[in-house]
């Protein structure tokens, strides 16, 4: 695996706001948000990185997630019950106060995210911190079967790993915040 580009700096020191973008927001962003949370939270991270999901379409806005990434994510040991799909706010990619960092699920997300007017140096693909496959897309499970959910949580939980310890590294020597 080549090492992941280092993360944009945060835009307020000690603090690190990563948003995870799909197309609607009901399998692989939330299994994203869900799988970084715990991972974050495992590093002693939680209270210094939010971590929030969206889709880029409104079609499942107040939803829960999809019953079968709900599904894989629970058998794993995870929490989704949480969750109610968003549709992309325009505050994310905001030039001045946005997201510090933006994971798109696949090339088109990423596409749409920098033709949205996202700062191209925040938006990242997920799998550029997947060990196995860098750079790769995360595939779309919707219209298959519980296999597919398995492969995106299988996914997310490598990409995470190696992206919460890039994130331990970004605010490394960070104040906590209040300390100023």
């Amino acid at each position: 695996m080549t090492e992941p580009a280092p993360l944009p700096a945060p835009r307020t020191p000690g603090r690190y706001r990563v948003g995870m973008v799909c197309s609607g927001n009901i399998c692989r962003s939330p299994t994203a948000e869900v799988v970084l949370t715990a991972r974050l939270a495992e590093a002693g991270l939680g209270d210094r990185v939010e971590v929030a999901s969206c889709g880029l379409g409104d079609w499942h806005v107040g939803d829960p997630m999809d019953p079968r990434s709900a599904a894989a994510l629970a058998g794993a040991g995870y929490d989704p019950s949480r969750h109610r799909a968003q549709q992309l706010p325009a505050h994310w990619s905001a030039a001045h106060d946005g997201l510090d960092l933006l994971l798109a699920m696949d090339g088109g997300h990423r596409r749409d995210l920098l033709a949205g007017g996202a700062e191209p140096a925040r938006v990242r693909l997920l799998r550029d911190f997947d060990p196995v496959d860098t750079g790769a897309d995360v595939p779309d499970p919707y219209y298959g079967g519980p296999d597919g959910f398995e492969e995106v949580l299988a996914m997310t939980e490598r990409s995470s790993v190696v992206l919460a310890a890039s994130l331990v590294a970004a605010l490394d020597g960070d104040p906590e915040p209040g300390r100023r």
